[in-house]
């Protein structure tokens, strides 16, 4: 096996949304071990809007505990707005702050891990592809409809289906209560969700 040079780009509300598809929680530790294992991991991002006005984010510890272990978190406020029929919105995109790392990282990798089925991410795949980084998408088929963009799925080098990585970094939701967002036991009581 060549000595590969990989970064994670994990789109946060993508992962999660698809891991809640699919029946099962990340754990944060073994899927950061699992790409460690396959070569030089140089970076693992995780992008993720937060609501800057609450007191109290449901995502907050997952935020701090990824800061923490080796994660580096990008973070953006959300923005609302009243759309045309009177309603209140909350927007939150973080896909350019992901396409801007991915392309200025891509010199310095030779494998790239996208963790999205936005199809948004097709032309940035393709770029980072020209410059000669391996681009592997996951993201799953197994729902209905499917969470991957079938754009992005036809783009990238390999995609994975990842209820195949369930087993790989998937945690049991009985673990969840106690638990911080690696599996392991919580120290402060007062950090459960």
């Amino acid at each position: 096996m060549s000595h590969s040079k990989i970064a994670l780009f994990i789109d946060g509300a993508n992962l999660h949304a698809t891991a809640k598809e699919l029946g099962f929680e990340i754990d944060y530790r073994r899927l950061v071990g699992e790409f460690q294992s396959r070569g030089t991991l140089l970076r693992a991002f995780y992008y993720t809007a937060i609501a800057e006005d609450q007191q109290y984010s449901s995502i907050r510890p997952l935020i701090d505990w990824l800061d923490y272990n080796g994660y580096t978190v990008v973070t953006k406020a959300t923005k609302e707005f009243i759309d045309a029929s009177g309603r209140r919105k909350v927007k939150a995109n973080m896909d350019i702050e992901l396409t801007v790392d991915a392309m200025e990282l891509a010199r310095h990798i030779n494998e790239m891990i996208l963790f999205s089925g936005d199809g948004d991410f097709r032309s940035l795949v393709e770029a980072v592809q020209r410059r000669g980084v391996r681009v592997t998408v996951i993201s799953t088929i197994a729902s209905q409809p499917p969470m991957i963009a079938d754009e992005l799925r036809r783009q990238a080098d390999e995609f994975v289906d990842m209820a195949q990585l369930k087993l790989k970094f998937g945690r049991d939701p009985a673990e969840r209560l106690g638990s911080a967002p690696d599996g392991s036991k919580r120290r402060d009581s007062t950090d459960t969700e």
